[in-house]
C-alpha cells in the first residue's frame, strides 16, 4: 500500500475528515460543557470524547471493515426496507434538515452578529446564510477536489485559529474551575457521552467515511486490506485532533467561568474567552474559526447528501440536488440556531442508539457469521427503547411505560437503557436463526446423509 498512497495524502485525507467533522456543533457543545462540568469536566469531557471521537472514528473504520461502498448496503444487512428508510434518514438528520442549516445559523451567530445592530440581525442573517451557502455550493460542485479544498488548504488555516485561542488559555486560564451546575453533578460522564451526541458525528462518521473511502481508492488502494489500513491511519489522525480540541475547549469553558460568569451556550463562551485574551482583535479571530469550521463541514454534508440522494433519484442530477440543498439549508437556517437544536435533539437520541447499535454488529459480523436474525433482533429491541428515549427528549412522557423500563433496564435514566435490550435481541435472534437453519429442508437432508 505504501508504494500506492504515499504517507503525505493519508495525512491530508486525516485533516479533510477531521474538518468534515469539526462543524458548528463541535465548537460549542464541549465548550458549554466545560463551563457547567466545572470541578467534573475532565469526567464530563471523557464521555463527550466517547461519543464526539471514538464512535466516529469506529464508525469510519466499520464502513471500511464492512467492504460495503455506502451507508445502505451496509444497513440492509438488517433488512432492505430498513436500509433505505435508515440511510434516508440519517442523511436527511446530518443534512439539510438539521446539520447543514447549524451551519450556516452558528456562523452568523458567532461570527457575524456581534458585529452589526440588533435591527438588522434579521435580515442580516438571511444576507448572511444566502452567501455561506452559496460559498457552499460553489465547493460543493467541485467535489472531485474535495480533498486538495479541505485538507490542504481550509483545514490548516483553521487549526492555525483554534492553536492559536488554545495556546493563550493554556499558558494564561481565566480562572480557576468552579463547582459544577446541578445536572453534573453525579454521572457527569453519562452526562457528557450524551452531549456528543449533539455533534452528529457518529452519524456523519457513516457519511463521510464513503469520501474517504473514495479517496483512498482512487488513489490505487484496491483490496479490502489496504482500504481498510489506509481509512485507519485517516481516521486516527482526525480523531487525534478532535480530542485535542475538544479537551482544549471544555478546558477553556471551566476555567471561564470565574471571569465570564456562567453563559447561555458555547458561543459565548468562546466569544468571552477570545475578547479575553485578544480584545476587539479576539471577534475577528473567532469569526474566522467559526466560519472556517462550519464551511468545511457544509461542504461535506452537501457533498454527500447529493451524492446519495442522486442515486436513489438518478432523475436529478447530483448538481441540482446540490443547488436544492443548499437553497434549502439557506431558508431553514433563518429559524435560529435554538429552535434548530430543539427540534434535532429528539431525533438524534432516537437514531444515535440504532447508528452505534450497527456499528458493534458490524465489527461482529464475522463472529455470528452474518446472520440476519442478529442484526433484525438487535436493531429491533434497540429501537423501541430508542424510541421512548426520543419522546422523552421531546418531553412526550409515558409514566408507566417509563418507570417500568427504568426498573428493569439498567442505566435507562442516563439515556443508555438501549445496550441490554440490544445485547438480548441479538442473542435470540442468533438461537432464532439456528433453530429455523436446523428446522430447513437442506438442514434435514444433510441429517440423514
Amino acid at each position: 500500500m505504501t508504494n500506492k498512497i504515499s504517507f503525505s495524502f493519508i495525512v491530508a485525507v486525516g485533516f479533510m475528515l477531521f474538518a468534515l467533522f469539526f462543524g458548528a456543533g463541535n465548537l460549542i457543545f464541549p465548550a458549554m460543557l466545560g463551563q457547567s462540568a466545572g470541578t467534573n469536566v475532565w469526567s464530563a469531557n471523557a464521555g463527550f470524547v466517547v461519543t464526539g471521537v471514538g464512535l466516529p472514528l469506529l464508525g469510519v473504520i466499520a464502513l471500511g471493515i464492512s467492504g460495503k461502498s455506502d451507508l445502505q448496503s451496509l444497513a440492509s444487512r438488517v433488512h432492505p426496507i430498513f436500509g433505505i428508510i435508515f440511510t434516508v434518514a440519517l442523511y436527511l438528520s446530518i443534512g439539510p434538515l438539521f446539520a447543514i442549516p447549524r451551519t450556516g445559523t452558528v456562523s452568523f451567530e458567532i461570527g457575524v452578529k456581534p458585529f452589526i445592530s440588533e435591527e438588522y440581525s434579521v435580515i442580516g442573517l438571511i444576507i448572511f446564510t444566502i452567501i455561506f451557502f452559496g460559498i457552499t455550493a460553489y465547493f460543493s460542485l467541485k467535489s472531485s477536489k474535495i480533498v486538495d479544498i479541505v485538507g490542504k488548504f481550509l483545514t490548516p488555516f483553521l487549526l492555525l485559529f483554534i492553536a492559536i485561542l488554545i495556546i493563550a488559555a493554556f499558558f494564561n486560564p481565566i480562572g480557576q474551575f468552579q463547582a459544577p451546575a446541578e445536572n453534573y453533578m453525579n454521572n457527569a460522564f453519562f452526562k457528557g457521552f450524551q452531549e456528543g451526541y449533539l455533534t452528529m458525528d457518529a452519524l456523519a462518521a457513516f457519511v463521510f467515511g464513503i469520501i474517504v473511502i473514495n479517496a483512498v481508492k482512487e488513489k490505487g488502494a484496491s483490496t479490502k486490506k489496504e482500504i481498510m489500513i489506509a481509512v485507519t491511519k485517516a481516521g486516527v489522525i482526525a480523531a487525534a485532533l478532535l480530542g485535542i480540541i475538544y479537551t482544549s475547549l471544555s478546558f477553556i469553558g471551566a476555567s471561564s467561568v470565574e471571569g465570564l460568569g456562567l453563559l447561555d451556550n458555547g458561543g459565548a463562551v468562546l466569544s468571552g474567552a477570545s475578547n479575553h485574551y485578544f480584545g476587539s482583535f479576539g471577534g475577528i479571530l473567532l469569526s474566522l474559526i467559526v466560519f472556517g469550521a462550519c464551511l468545511t463541514t457544509s461542504i461535506g454534508l452537501i457533498t454527500s447528501c447529493s451524492s446519495y440522494f442522486s442515486k436513489v433519484m438518478p432523475s436529478i442530477s447530483y448538481n441540482k440536488f446540490v443547488i436544492i440543498f443548499s437553497v434549502f439549508s439557506s431558508g431553514l437556517a433563518n429559524f435560529g440556531l435554538n429552535e434548530l437544536i430543539a427540534v434535532s435533539v429528539p431525533v438524534l437520541v432516537a437514531i444515535y442508539p440504532l447508528a452505534i447499535c450497527l456499528m458493534a454488529l458490524t465489527f461482529l459480523h464475522p463472529l455470528f457469521k452474518g446472520k440476519k436474525e442478529v442484526y433484525q433482533g438487535s436493531m429491533l429491541l434497540t429501537l423501541i427503547v430508542a424510541l421512548f428515549d426520543g419522546l422523552n427528549a421531546a418531553g412526550i412522557t409515558i409514566a408507566p411505560i417509563n418507570d417500568l423500563l427504568a426498573t428493569v433496564l439498567p442505566l435507562y435514566e442516563v439515556g443508555l437503557g438501549w445496550i441490554v435490550p440490544a445485547i438480548i435481541g441479538g442473542v435470540l435472534g442468533y438461537v432464532f436463526g439456528m433453530v429455523m437453519k436446523s428446522k430447513s429442508p437442506s438442514a434435514q437432508v444433510e441429517k440423514y446423509i
